[in-house]
């Protein structure tokens, strides 16, 4: 495989809720890894996709935006509803995050969740003594029915170029597999920078039957190999990006029942809007440029998509506890 990466793509580091009143977990940086400070209007509404899809990893835990524009959960996920994008993979990063995700999904019938220690995480609790605890309650939360997925989880050698940290999260995804396994749920892998260590991994220890890769960042390469393991492709705003045509490559040589799309929320905004806040709302944007490049009809390609995530993650419309049944 050829060493792609995630093109330079607008993700920063984020810090605890921006106020103390806050709903959120985390609060996204207004400087982008590139040093530029972000616009943060939200990009405007798009047209309603001609079929119902849904956006198979996001972050809403994380507030962003302008200070009196902060779009609420609620908001956020009506607005996605109101343009075709009728359920969202809550995708978690740590032991807060993936709780907040195993909550939400619990209540709202829109919101399934994905529970994990990130692997630029691993070195933090692992340092601290807490890795065993922070894996032990990712277990836990596992158990529950709407819990679809373990992630994100996977390597990371962008962020973590420590070989002795890089080896805490080889361990770690080990350990995230084998969850992935014991509860026959589905596993989303972060891949930065780490695509052969990643896929020797899979392969030593045995894939689980439905292993997504998140943000999908390989060429047309890695996208074949994964192809033959049966491992699904999702596909973020980064797809969209100018330099990125090596992405372009790789969905064309996708099977077209091993496609998904996501979001990232609210990292990863497509062009036209790269750098501003996403959301689940934005998908149809992404969605489309996939259909102009392959010379798909949307609605073909949505319907498509749409399938293929249930068939990764199940109904949306089962186990819940709350009122938006």
């Amino acid at each position: 495989m050829t060493g792609t990466s995630t093109p330079a793509d607008d993700r920063e580091q984020t810090a605890p809720g921006s106020s103390a009143g806050s709903p959120y977990p985390r609060a996204r940086a207004a400087i982008c890894e590139g040093g530029h400070t972000r616009i943060l209007a939200y990009p405007p509404v798009p047209a309603a996709l001609p079929v119902p899809c849904y956006d198979n990893h996001t972050h809403l835990e994380i507030e962003d935006g302008e200070e009196d524009e902060r779009l609420s959960l609620e908001e956020q996920l009506d607005q996605a509803e109101a343009v075709g994008v009728v359920g969202v993979v809550q995708a978690g990063g740590d032991v807060p995050s993936s709780e907040w995700g195993a909550r939400v999904a619990a209540s709202d019938r829109r919101v399934l969740a994905a529970v994990a220690i990130h692997p630029n995480e691993v070195p933090r609790y692992a340092h601290a003594g807490e890795l065993d605890a922070a894996i032990a309650r990712i277990d836990e939360l596992a158990a529950q029915p709407r819990v679809r997925a373990i992630g994100e989880t996977g390597l990371d050698h962008f962020r973590t170029p420590s070989p002795d940290d890089q080896l805490l999260q080889v361990d770690a995804f080990e350990r995230h597999i084998a969850l992935a396994k014991k509860h026959g749920i589905a596993m989303q892998i972060h891949d930065r920078d780490a695509h052969d260590e990643v896929v020797a991994t899979l392969r030593r220890v045995g894939a689980p039957e439905r292993t997504v890769f998140h943000c999908f960042s390989g060429d047309a390469e890695l996208a074949r190999l994964a192809a033959e393991e049966g491992w699904y492709l999702s596909f973020a705003g980064t797809v969209t990006f100018k330099n990125a045509a090596y992405l372009r490559e790789a969905l064309e040589v996708a099977p077209r029942d091993r496609i998904l799309v996501e979001t990232d929320a609210p990292f990863l905004t497509p062009v036209p809007f790269r750098g501003r806040p996403n959301a689940p709302y934005v998908i149809p944007v992404t969605l489309a440029a996939m259909a102009a490049h392959l010379g798909a009809p949307l609605a073909e390609l949505a319907g498509w998509v749409a399938q293929n995530t249930i068939d990764v993650y199940g109904s949306w419309d089962a186990d819940l506890e709350g009122t938006h049944a």
